[in-house]
């Protein structure tokens, strides 16, 4: 294989070569291109130095590792977090910017619309209180993220508009599109402050909008709403933080997780206002407009029947004395008068309607808005029901003939209730809708009025009576129809038979045969989807039952003759044909095709090998000697050399003794089980539990008593399985814990951590206000207790609409019984877990998110010397997984003195990072166990060299042990394994034990040796196989075959 050609000497074949000496030219030329050369042996030089500090960059990543002596974090791994915080805030910052976009473009169609003064001023204000929010997190961003993020300028904080290097132009844009500007140096202990007011302008945005009745969306009112009920929840809970807003790094990473929340309202937000503008605004442009097409058709209509009226009136203006006169006049005046306010008021509606700067309707007092809506409909069915009576009255004074006079009073009576009818129509309509809130429409409510007046008995009788006669005449017609029918098919056969007579006066043989009704059945064929169909029919086959056990049926089809006789053809169509070959296809795989069995343990899996199934060593990540560079070898050799059958259900916990001398497993088969730990693990007892799911077991710090948690009651068992005690609590307990002393114990319970001795007598009982505590841990001095848990509502009493829940990490002073320090956490956390020293706790959560390392630090408050010292919680590393992992159960401490930090993936993945790097030192895909859900894991203490367990879905316990430990088959036969040198560290073995031959016979094992690439090997390349059989005897080694190797 060539050597590889160092990147930076590769010259592209599309390049020229420089050093070429070129074809005599000009001076000037000759000039040029030299410069141009120069230019290009430049740039080819600082490419090359950049890609070789790439090259170095990445080798470095992987071999030149740092001491590790120091308190500081990696490079690399703190690049990552800067990064990936990096890219949540720029995430943000564009969802923001898309807000602010769609509400300016809302703002340009709102200015269309009537009323628009209060949406364009609620949507700058929105737009300029959403400018300070976004500064306020930029800010944030820029204190956990110096080096991705920086710090906006002062001038530009606070004025925007203002561009360096440019003279400003003066020009006041309009205020829907005029930029906002920040005008207030803000601080980060703003922050509830400016949620709350955030709160405010959204709700407000979202009245202004709701003041237009033409139009609706309920997707963007859910959406704001919710918000608003988020964002006032995260300000009363920031309010418990106040002055740790700015100085406190954990803080400032909850008000950064936040911005993830915060963006995804944003951006459902903008996506319903998107909407909004592009159906809604123009919908109700169309309403308004036509709203104004009403009243300018109702001013038009009022003025001509005030022009209608004053034409009459001269005819009888001058016509009084008479009381029926004074009459006329007065109803036509009043007509007139009334068609005059209709018009006026109708111009007014119209004016009033398309002001922009109109006060909304909530700020309108109520008779105004009824003025301006209702008056012209009002005054102009007046005006007309005036002038129908004094024309009425007209036709009598003016001494019209009886006709005349009669007709005219009938037909202004009759159009007159009609007029009243359909406008009590129109306002019990308005007052059914009001009243029932849009559930009935009028007619049910005439129905609901029409049934009551039914129910009272005289009704009730009258309609049995009217349903007796419909029944008779229903009865009646039913017969006559029937009669009528049968004398129309009497007479029709009657001619029929004679034309029949006539025209064929015998049977011949051309006449068709009759079909038999066998042969009449068909079978429709639909193809096709959806409403492209098409059916074909032919001859369905006779089906003839053989047994009634199964699901067999013989089907007796006719024959290709048959179906042409049969059928109304000559000849079956194409179609008919393909059904009936179909048919005969399908008989024949009935027929062809039998149940068969699998030999057994063909689908069994392969049993552990010895050496605990194979050794397949991952990315090999060289490092320079360092504190932590010879943990690598030795985690790398890690492999599950005992599969211990433990439980038939779930497990759920485990956990080594203190000494390491047993460990202790907990499953949902309602056992728990204790292993003697060695060469192999021995079961040592089983612990019973018929009353429920056993979740948790705790040794105590002696290791010779255990604790078991249930439901609601917890067992207190000796190292020889003997139950002590059993606890009954009326709570359900969430998790338990021991005091270092080992006298005690600790039992979660709800907002409560109780403290009970071993007869189960309450000690103490410390409370968490508001808060469901998921598990805790007590420090190895018994002063502090460690807790996680879920806020179960702000200090307002506020809960969450849409986001996620807050969560605490809690220092609780067990003496004074106060909290020292409280951390707010958005991660779904419930597992803590302390170090041996105290000073480091472990926190683990749920789903995909990473664990976290929490270091508690002795703080002293420099105003208050006399104050005692507290303890304070600081985040010093989140271990990153190389992809997204979902962990299964708590994480654990491991290694000498807790150098190491594993966890367990529930896909079967196992990591393990260092503790105070926050490097990766070793990875278990869940490919190389042969697949298999995880569910938790523990680290043995005191295990030289190191050793931990694993628990899976199907109630199995794997044993990690490194493969130099003596290891024991299920077979009596022993041997030990030589970890893989450097040189052979990309090899991957893979060994399965065999034992052939009979009884009085020679035993020997083959060994399958599988050499593989250092990549994973692809099914679809085709070549020959590398895997190779080689036969040893019990005695011999491994160096020296008994046989020559057999190729399988």
């Amino acid at each position: 294989m060539p050597a590889p050609i160092p990147v930076s000497s590769v010259t592209p074949s599309h390049v020229p070569d420089l050093n070429a000496v070129p074809p005599p030219r000009s001076e000037p030329a000759l000039a040029g291109n030299s410069r141009r050369r120069r230019t290009l042996m430049t740039l080819l030089d600082v490419l090359g130095e950049l890609t070789r500090d790439e090259d170095l960059g990445a080798i470095g990543g992987r071999r030149q590792q740092p001491g590790f002596e120091d308190d500081r974090d990696v490079p690399s791994v703190d690049e990552h977090l800067q990064r990936v915080g990096a890219e949540s805030f720029d995430r943000f910052q564009r969802r923001v910017n898309n807000l602010d976009k769609e509400l300016r473009n809302f703002s340009n169609a709102a200015r269309q619309l009537g009323s628009s003064v209060g949406i364009l001023s609620s949507a700058f204000h929105l737009r300029e209180r959403l400018a300070q929010i976004a500064w306020l997190f930029c800010e944030n961003a820029a204190d956990l993220f110096p080096r991705k993020v920086s710090h906006q300028p002062t001038e530009r904080a606070i004025k925007p508009d203002v561009i360096p290097g440019r003279k400003r132009v003066r020009s006041k844009a309009p205020p829907h599109v005029r930029r906002p500007i920040v005008l207030e140096k803000l601080d980060p202990e703003d922050f509830p402050g400016q949620l709350g007011l955030f709160a405010r302008d959204v709700i407000t945005f979202l009245h202004c909008l709701n003041e237009f009745p033409e139009f609706t969306d309920e997707a963007l009112n859910a959406s704001i709403v919710a918000f608003e009920g988020d964002l006032k929840y995260w300000a009363s809970c920031l309010k418990a933080y106040e002055g740790e807003l700015s100085p406190y790094p954990a803080v400032q990473r909850y008000l950064h997780d936040l911005v993830s929340e915060i963006g995804e309202h944003i951006e459902s937000i903008t996506s319903s206002l998107s909407v909004f503008i592009e159906i809604g605004v123009p919908t109700i442009r169309f309403a308004q407009k036509h709203g104004a097409t009403n009243l300018l058709n109702l001013s038009t209509v009022a003025t001509f029947f005030s022009a209608v009226t004053a034409t009459t009136m001269q005819f009888t203006f001058d016509r009084h004395g008479t009381p029926l006169e004074d009459a006329v006049n007065g109803f036509w005046f009043t007509s007139m008068v009334f068609s005059i306010a209709a018009s006026v008021n109708s111009l007014l509606g119209l004016t009033w309607k398309q002001a922009m700067y109109r006060s909304p309707g909530h700020r309108v007092p109520w008779w105004v808005l009824i003025w301006i809506k209702r008056s012209p409909l009002v005054f102009l069915v007046l005006s007309v029901a005036c002038f129908s009576v004094g024309l009425v009255l007209f036709a009598y004074s003016s001494q019209q003939s009886p006709v005349v006079s009669t007709i005219t009073t009938v037909f202004t009576a009759f159009s007159s209730f009609g007029l009243a009818a359909v406008s009590a129509w129109f306002a019990s309509e308005r007052w059914i809708f009001s009243r029932h809130k849009g559930r009935k429409w009028l007619q049910d409510s005439l129905d609901d009025l029409w049934d009551a007046m039914m129910s009272i008995p005289p009704f009730h009788h009258f309609l049995e009576c009217l349903h007796v006669l419909g029944l008779w005449t229903s009865s009646v017609s039913r017969r006559t129809r029937a009669a009528a029918t049968h004398a129309n098919s009497a007479v029709t056969s009657f001619f029929h038979r004679r034309s029949a007579e006539t025209f064929h006066p015998s049977s011949s043989e051309n006449s068709l045969p009759s079909a038999s009704p066998d042969a009449a059945l068909s079978t429709s064929l639909r193809t096709g989807r959806g409403s492209e169909t098409t059916y074909a029919t032919s001859p369905s086959p006779t089906i003839e039952p053989k047994s009634t056990q199964g699901s067999t049926v013989s089907f007796t089809l006719p024959s290709e003759n048959q179906a042409g006789v049969t059928g109304t053809s000559a000849s079956p169509t194409p179609s008919r044909g393909r059904f009936v070959q179909a048919v005969r296809n399908v008989i024949k795989m009935q027929h062809a095709t039998a149940p068969f069995s699998l030999p057994a343990g063909t689908l069994s899996p392969t049993p552990l090998a010895p050496n605990g199934m194979r050794l397949k060593d991952t990315q090999p990540v060289p490092m320079q000697s360092s504190r932590v560079a010879g943990l690598v070898p030795k985690l790398r050799g890690l492999a599950p050399t005992q599969d211990l059958a433990a439980h038939q259900a779930l497990v759920r916990h485990l956990q080594f003794s203190p000494n390491g001398r047993f460990l202790a497993t907990s499953s949902w088969d309602r056992t728990s089980v204790i292993f003697h730990t060695g060469d192999p693990f021995t079961h040592h007892r089983t612990l019973a539990h018929p009353s429920g799911f056993v979740s948790q077991v705790a040794w105590s710090p002696s290791g010779n008593l255990i604790l078991t948690k249930l439901t609601r009651s917890i067992k207190v068992w000796t190292e020889a399985g003997v139950c002590s005690k059993t606890i009954d609590r009326h709570r359900s307990v969430q998790s338990i814990c021991w005091m270092p002393g080992g006298e005690a114990f600790m039992s979660v319970e709800g907002d409560d951590v109780t403290k009970l001795d071993l007869t189960g007598k309450v000690l103490d009982i410390y409370h968490l206000d508001r808060l469901a505590i998921h598990d805790v841990s007590v420090t190895p001095d018994g002063e502090r207790l460690l807790a996680a848990g879920t806020l179960l509502s702000s200090g307002d009493g506020l809960q969450p609409n849409r986001c996620r829940a807050e969560k605490r990490i809690i220092a609780y002073n067990l003496d004074r019984k106060e909290i020292e320090n409280q951390v707010p956490v958005l991660h779904d956390i419930r597992y803590v877990t302390l170090a041996q020293s105290g000073q480091f706790a472990l926190v683990s959560c749920e789903f995909k998110a990473p664990p976290q390392l929490w270091k508690l630090e002795i703080v002293k408050d420099r105003n208050r010397p006399d104050a005692p010292a507290v303890r304070r919680l600081s985040l010093r590393h989140t271990y990153m997984p190389k992809f997204p992992v979902d962990f299964a159960g708590p994480s654990h401490f491991g290694g000498k003195d807790d150098q190491l930090v594993l966890c367990a993936g529930k896909a079967g993945d196992i990591h393990i990072w260092d503790r105070e790097s926050g490097v990766l030192l070793h990875h278990v895909p869940a490919q190389s166990l042969g697949g298999g859900d995880l569910t938790c894991i523990a680290w043995n203490p005191t295990a030289d060299p190191f050793m931990f367990a694993t628990g899976s879905h199907d109630g199995a316990v794997r044993v990690w042990t490194a493969p130099s430990m003596p290891l024991r088959n299920t077979h009596g036969r022993s041997g030990s394994m030589t970890p893989l040198s450097d040189t052979s560290s990309q090899l991957h073995l893979d060994i399965e034990p065999r034992a052939e031959g009979s009884s009085g016979q020679q035993q020997h094992e083959h060994f399958l040796f599988r050499v593989e690439p250092p990549y994973e090997p692809r099914e679809d390349i085709p070549g020959p196989s590398s895997r190779r059989m080689i036969t040893f005897s019990t005695p011999q080694s491994l160096d020296t075959p008994s046989q020559p190797p057999t190729p399988l």
